[in-house]
């Protein structure tokens, strides 16, 4: 049985949310919970909510006991990117890219 939540449209660049994914795949939901609490990154704040999310969804809909999930999966992908500009020299425009991301994590049974 899997469980999935997915928060999309994140105003956070998918390689910095990359890497703390892959941290907590594969460990138990609770480690993994931990792990992202104390994590002074702002990926982690995301990462921790969506998992949060994925664990509700997997006790209210398939009353799956909270001590055997276990993160099978985390990741973060490219969601649309904000194009804006700012003036340069000699009239140019400098392109600015604000990039954001669909961040999802898939919780099982063991």
């Amino acid at each position: 049985m899997e469980t999935r939540a997915i928060a999309k449209y994140v105003r956070i660049s998918p390689r910095k949310v990359h890497f703390i994914a892959n941290e907590i795949r594969g460990k138990k939901v609770d480690d993994a919970l931990a792990f992202l609490m104390f994590t002074p990154k702002h990926g982690a704040r995301v990462l921790y909510d969506v998992l949060k999310s994925a664990v509700a969804n997997a006790e209210n809909n398939f009353d799956a006991d909270r001590e055997k999930l276990y993160v099978k999966d985390a990741y973060a992908n490219d969601g649309p990117r904000m194009k804006r500009y700012r003036p340069k020299a000699k009239g140019m425009a400098y392109p600015i890219i604000k990039r954001t991301s669909h961040i999802g994590v898939v919780v099982a049974d063991e």
